[in-house]
């Protein structure tokens, strides 16, 4: 028994090794690529160090394009996101969990519903909608679609139905009003719960670049991510300046993930509970 359980240990072991290898393999790539001073880019094998260092593709990435400006396009529109979502789905998953009303369940099943739906389905109906309502070019436009999604409402949902009853019952006992559970009882309650949706939503975010680049006109409005689509224009054949500004791109959120992975890991194994 004990050399099965070492040997199942072992293959767990190694074939967690190999999906970290296939999940590190591109970034590692690209920041190789973005090093390297010389050498063939697609050689195979592929070069798994740089054999000559150098920052030129950097800054050669700084003088073409605005990449302060654009990261801090991109650090607004990904608070602005965050901070409507956390809000919004929070306030759509509470009644969904605590409240009794008519329609309930269907309304819950309409949620599930649109999870099965085509991206492209609800890329076009979205980008009807900000037409219509005027705010093509415009942060609002970018940030309005992605601020309910129903993925997100059903993990706060799952959230707010692990808290006992009996908090609530004293809480209403007490006088407190809807509002005031919401906001002073439930939500410090599943803080875990937000930080994941939240890191989820920022990492999604900041990575977007398809709908940003269709509703912004102005560049200078662009965040980062479709800010270094100007370098397959400028470099197209340039491998290693459009690595460069991929670095610059991921990198942020990376550092950002790694910070607050931690709770990340909380909200996702109470999500699991």
């Amino acid at each position: 028994m004990n050399w099965r359980r070492t040997l199942q240990t072992c293959f767990s072991y190694l074939l967690l090794v190999m999906i970290a290898v296939l999940c590190i393999f591109p970034f590692w790539w690209t920041a190789v690529v973005a090093f390297s001073a010389s050498g063939n880019v697609f050689s195979f094998p592929p070069v798994w160090w740089p054999q000559s260092w150098t920052l030129a593709h950097f800054e050669e990435v700084f003088r073409v394009i605005p990449v302060g400006r654009f990261l801090w396009n991109s650090v607004c529109l990904t608070l602005m996101t965050v901070a409507g979502k956390l809000l919004l789905c929070a306030a759509a998953a509470y009644p969904l969990s605590r409240m009794q009303f008519r329609g309930r369940r269907t309304v819950l099943a309409i949620i599930m519903v649109t999870m099965i739906l085509p991206g492209e389905v609800n890329f076009l109906m979205n980008f009807l909608s900000i037409t219509q309502l005027g705010l093509v070019d415009s942060w609002f436009g970018v940030v309005l679609p992605n601020l309910v999604t129903a993925i997100s409402i059903l993990m706060l949902k799952q959230a707010f139905d692990e808290i006992p009853q009996d908090l609530l019952d004293a809480a209403r006992i007490d006088g407190a009003g809807e509002i005031t559970i919401l906001f002073r009882i439930m939500l410090p309650m599943i803080a875990p719960w937000l930080a994941t949706v939240g890191i989820l939503t920022a990492v999604e975010t900041w990575n977007d670049y398809l709908w940003p680049s269709l509703v912004m006109a102005k560049p200078d409005d662009f965040p980062v991510s479709a800010g270094v689509l100007y370098l397959r224009g400028t470099y197209g054949s340039s491998t290693r300046v459009i690595a460069a500004g991929t670095i610059l791109t991921v990198a942020p959120v990376m550092v950002a993930f790694l910070w607050t992975q931690r709770f990340f890991m909380r909200g996702m194994d109470g999500a699991v509970k």
